[in-house]
């Protein structure tokens, strides 16, 4: 195909933030047709991005029946993913998804599912792989540089910065707080740097300690305690199936300075490596410890398809449409997407019930 014709459903926050003004960086895409609950929305949308005479809907199920579109974004909020995408793939397009996959892991196989029996590509947008440090880290990985990673840790922590706008908020709209929304990039990116899908067993806290917050001093201008219905933040402990240890850490506001977010650690047998101030890989070498710090200050090469230092959002789309246009492989499959969405639902679960969550149980 000379250029991809793609619909966008759900024209909010992450539409505008994120996904829109990437794609309109490519040469090879049409923005053909918009979708969303308020329709003025879909029209700001289609005036800015669109080619001209694109469509506006308030209906997906309308915009499905389009044959000429090829790809299906779904930008929606978190509990109307898997419906959506499911029926996208059910009319034949490929879709990339806004992270997370899906509110709970049943609702996300059905995703997966659609995508293999239509034949049909289907990816979720964690753009955090396609940092330069992320790179870099997957490639130490394939390399063989740490060896057997063991031990893990995911970090997605801010001190206040707690998102006021849209249904973020909304327990029922969006499954949960900052675990799904910031600690599912964490968690994602780590589980790619192991290359492990495999988990046994989790332990889970959630907190609702600084909803009620008076005196909130909140990045973003002060929140709504009564509109404040998810966790605040949440922990977890996640046991693979080869004994691999994963600790996860998401906090919207955290009383630390340990801020970091979307970040890993990764700890094997022959290295480790961190995030921390750049990427830092530690190990012996001739009987001494050694710290490498790579610099990505200068143009580097970029290690999947891409340009070395492209923005990650844009480089996310770059990759996604390759993938559709030429067959060439996505970054992230849906069922590494899915195993994060289980293991996310796993620490909720034991949050709840206080025991241990054990998967394929």
């Amino acid at each position: 195909m000379d250029k991809v014709r793609i619909g966008i459903i759900g024209c909010g926050g992450i539409a505008n933030g994120k996904h829109m003004p990437s794609l309109s960086k490519l040469d090879d895409v049409e923005m053909v047709a918009f979708c969303d609950v308020i329709v003025e929305r879909a029209e700001r949308a289609a005036k800015q991005y669109g080619i001209e005479g694109a469509k506006v809907y308030t209906d997906y199920k309308e915009l499905l029946e389009d044959k000429t579109i090829d790809v299906v974004h779904v930008l929606t909020p978190n509990r109307h993913h898997s419906y959506i995408t499911v029926d996208a793939l059910n009319a034949g397009k490929h879709v990339m998804c806004e992270k997370p996959m899906a509110i709970n892991s049943v609702e996300a196989m059905k995703m997966v599912e659609a995508a293999k029996k239509n034949n049909k590509l289907l990816t979720i947008g964690y753009q955090g792989r396609q940092r330069n440090d992320s790179l870099y880290m997957k490639k130490e990985a394939m390399d063989g540089t740490f060896g057997d990673i063991y031990y893990a840790k995911a970090t997605a922590i801010r001190r206040r910065a707690v998102p006021t706008w849209g249904v973020f908020l909304n327990e029922y709209e969006q499954g949960g707080g900052p675990l799904i929304d910031i600690g599912t990039h964490a968690l994602d990116l780590t589980l790619w740097v192991m290359d492990n899908y495999k988990p046994a067993y989790c332990l889970g806290t959630t907190y609702h300690k600084l909803n009620n917050d008076k005196e909130q001093a909140n990045a973003w201008g002060a929140w709504d305690p009564a509109k404040f219905t998810v966790e605040d933040s949440a922990f977890g402990m996640v046991v693979m199936e080869n004994g691999a240890t994963i600790f996860l850490e998401a906090a919207w506001a955290l009383n630390t300075l340990d801020v970091r977010e979307s970040v890993t650690t990764v700890c094997g047998t022959l290295a480790g490596g961190d995030m921390t101030d750049g990427v830092r890989i530690n190990g012996v070498r001739n009987n001494r410890q050694y710290v490498l710090r790579p610099s990505f200050e200068a143009g580097g090469a970029a290690f999947f398809d891409g340009v070395g230092d492209e923005d990650p959002a844009v480089r996310e789309q770059r990759v996604w449409i390759s993938a559709v246009k030429n067959g060439t492989p996505l970054t992230v499959l849906p069922e590494q997407a899915f195993c994060v969405t289980q293991i996310l639902e796993g620490i909720y679960e034991s949050a709840k019930s206080g025991t241990a969550y054990h998967f394929n149980k």
